[in-house]
């Protein structure tokens, strides 16, 4: 995940009759895009009056659908250019396609104003068909998504993506202080508790940045995987705008220690162990003792999850978005589960149970939150 967080909601079947309208804030966007679409929709043969939300992200973008005179339909993004930059989402998007993943297509793109029209890759997201009460249910939905790492994984280069750096990663997990303690718990993070968070973070960056690079998508999880339809078997990618080169750990911790759902112990290391083994077999750079590359595994996911407690509550209190702060014990047991099983975290687990109210647990194991 980056600084943004993960996509809630992506583009779903709406029939149009039942859909509500598309509002806009500013006038002068609203003509621009009636501008822009006008021209676009003679030439595309998009259906204007079929218009309607696919789904809002959260960031500043969101997403229209909009159906075609061939019974088809098309993604449109309005992602206004002083907030969302979207060169980086047509150059991953390339990236992408060039590596064999499915991507959506880009169709038009008004750069200076914001516009995109997408390729409309599916209407229900991996998340949509999970089948949460019996996890070996959708171990080939994982690997699915496993095969679409990997290959996105195979095609890494340097110096093409932004590094996932030191000063990136510290930025990531200042969220944690800054948002979810300070502002979201009202503590103040001076004295003993700076220091101590200070010197947590910096042996979570080095143990981090000690992994191999790849590209890293950033939020590889099922909300930003789509099932796709007419019999293609590759699940298609969306929300990587936000892709770097960095650790190789970072985007299976990321799909299998959801920022939406939780797994048992003994799925996430089914799945994990199999992204491994194909990982080795296809030469990427994984650790050849299982046992070290799990641990390295957990110390990526705690610092994401740090992150995103910290992005959970910025959304909350900065941007009126209440209802992300409801996964927040997720990721609180997320990184007590962690922090529980390696000694050098220990001043960690204290400082959350400190603030938490709550206790450390021996032989603690990841669960359902």
């Amino acid at each position: 995940m980056s600084d943004h967080a993960p996509t809630p909601d992506s583009p779903r079947a709406t029939p149009a009759s039942a859909s509500p309208a598309v509002t806009w804030a500013d006038p002068a966007r609203h003509a621009a895009f009636e501008r822009w679409l006008g021209p676009l929709a003679s030439a595309q043969g998009l259906l204007a009056p079929t218009l309607r939300p696919a789904s809002a992200d959260a960031s500043f973008r969101r997403y229209l659908r909009i159906d075609t005179a061939d019974g088809r339909s098309r993604i449109i993004m309005d992602a206004p250019p002083d907030k969302e930059d979207c060169r980086a989402f047509v150059h991953v998007a390339d990236l992408m396609a060039q590596a064999g993943l499915y991507v959506p297509a880009i169709l038009a793109w008004d750069e200076p104003q914001g516009f995109m029209l997408l390729e409309d890759v599916g209407r229900h997201t991996m998340m949509d068909v999970i089948q949460r009460e019996d996890p070996q249910a959708n171990q080939g939905l994982y690997l699915r998504a496993v095969d679409a790492l990997i290959a996105w994984q195979l095609a890494s280069k340097p110096a093409v993506l932004p590094a996932y750096d030191p000063a990136l990663l510290a930025r990531e997990l200042q969220l944690f202080p800054d948002w979810y303690l300070a502002r979201h718990r009202g503590v103040t993070v001076d004295g003993a508790m700076r220091d101590t968070l200070d010197a947590q973070f910096r042996l979570l960056i080095e143990r981090n940045l000690a992994s191999p690079s790849v590209y890293v998508h950033r939020d590889f999880m099922p909300r930003n995987l789509m099932m796709p339809a007419g019999g293609e078997e590759r699940l298609a990618v969306l929300d990587f705008q936000d892709a770097v080169y960095g650790p190789i750990t970072y985007d299976i911790a990321s799909l299998m220690r959801d920022a939406f759902l939780s797994w048992d112990e003994e799925f996430v290391l089914d799945i994990t162990v199999r992204y491994w083994q194909k990982a080795l077999k296809a030469g990427l750079p994984v650790d050849p003792d299982f046992g070290e590359f799990w641990r390295s595994v957990e110390w990526m996911g705690l610092q994401r999850h740090l992150k995103v407690a910290g992005i959970f509550a910025r959304l909350t209190l900065r941007d009126g978005k209440p209802k992300y702060l409801a996964d927040a014990p997720r990721f609180i047991g997320y990184i007590r589960a962690t922090a529980a099983r390696y000694r050098e975290l220990t001043p960690l687990l204290r400082l959350v149970d400190q603030v938490e109210g709550t206790t450390a647990a021996s032989g603690y194991a990841f669960g359902r939150v």
